[in-house]
């Protein structure tokens, strides 16, 4: 049953407070090899269970959670698709649903998400709309996926026009979340991971800026609290606002509305979300100062901890500003031809604002071309 209590050894968890549809979101060392026990022990057992991985992912991780599954007296089934932001697509959905129907899954099965951010989004829209909505669980592999996407019910995939404009509200039934499995990430992925980490410390808990910068990057241990840390501010924006309706969950779209508009004028997979968000950020930065009156010294904090992670700060010379304007035109944080900007008015307290015009934007993507 959705939302029940359960035993477990004492690990860090978050509860994600949703009625009936609450869950936990647990995180501890080693957690991916005992996920069978855990969804048993979460009220989760019988069914059938299709993993979605990416095909790099399934490598390194999907032997261990097809035991553990196939221990605990579930029925896992593979689908695999190639890694990368390709394969976030209705095609790629369709194609999954497929294969699940030809593998014998049916509206009692289960889908497990294995992966990061776009394995999470890809797998949680397929089991929104299989047999019209199957439960899902969330095991991400990134950071992006561990300190931020796989908490929130968002799933999607994307068309031409944009990123994530098809999609549905779709709640996991559990997320569990195993810090080990980032050692095999490379690094540019490893890294790119904590501007959502930062982002989260800068709308909501400037203390977390310092515990950012004292973190050794070179390191791959990413304390199990850290993460939890981060996932405690998701969930109590989601709890507050899960549709997006009042202004308080757009707080997570800090950096990201110029960082969409950057992501999404290259070929998909040729940025890396991350990346995106920390040009993003830093966009959102200047506005913050121009319409909210953050201090250059505030700002200058946050630019320091996105180099220190050695993310982007520049916009690489090839994408031009008309291309990111005409992508910022159809995103979806765009209501009724409005602009609603999410700025920081000091170091862990962001609002959503309607001042900012086009030729704002404008000015902060070409801001960035400058060192």
């Amino acid at each position: 049953m959705r939302g029940a209590s359960f035993m477990l050894p004492p690990m860090p968890s978050v509860h994600v407070d949703l009625a009936d549809r609450a869950y936990q979101v647990l995180v501890a060392p080693g957690l991916l090899g005992q996920a069978g026990e855990t969804l048993k022990s979460a009220g989760i057992t019988g069914l059938r269970a299709a993993i979605i991985s990416d095909d790099t992912v399934a490598r390194f991780h999907a032997p261990a959670l097809m035991d553990s599954l196939e221990a605990a007296g579930f029925h896992p089934t593979l689908h695999t698709v190639a890694a990368g932001e390709a394969s976030k697509s209705m095609t790629q959905a369709e194609t999954l649903c497929r294969e699940m129907i030809r593998a014998g899954h049916d509206r009692k099965s289960l889908v497990v998400a294995l992966g990061g951010g776009v394995v999470g989004d890809l797998a949680g829209f397929v089991a929104a709309i299989f047999f019209r909505g199957i439960p899902f669980v969330q095991i991400p592999t990134t950071i992006v996926a561990q300190v931020d996407s796989s908490v929130g019910g968002k799933t999607g995939v994307n068309v031409g026009e944009g990123k994530n404009l098809l999609g549905a509200f779709h709640q996991p039934r559990l997320v569990l979340i195993d810090p080990e499995t980032l050692r095999t990430l490379p690094d540019r992925e490893f890294r790119e991971g904590f501007a959502e980490a930062i982002k989260h410390a800068a709308i909501r808990d400037a203390s977390m800026l310092d515990d950012l910068a004292a973190f050794d990057p070179a390191g791959r241990d990413v304390p199990a609290d850290l993460i939890a840390r981060n996932i405690a501010i998701k969930a109590r924006v989601v709890e507050a606002d899960e549709h997006e309706t009042r202004d308080i969950r757009a707080l997570l779209n800090f950096g990201h509305t110029i960082g969409h508009g950057i992501e999404a004028s290259v070929p998909y997979g040729e940025m890396l979300h991350g990346e995106a968000i920390s040009l993003g950020i830093r966009a959102a930065l200047f506005l913050s100062e121009r319409h909210a009156g953050l201090s250059p010294s505030d700002s200058a904090k946050v630019i320091g901890l996105l180099e220190k992670y050695h993310l982007p700060l520049r916009l690489p010379p090839g994408i031009t500003t008309d291309k990111v304007m005409e992508k910022l035109a159809r995103d979806k944080k765009f209501s009724a031809g409005a602009i609603r900007f999410v700025v920081l008015d000091a170091l862990g307290s962001a609002k959503v604002i309607n001042t900012v015009t086009a030729d704002d934007l404008r000015e902060a993507v070409e801001m960035l071309r400058l060192p």
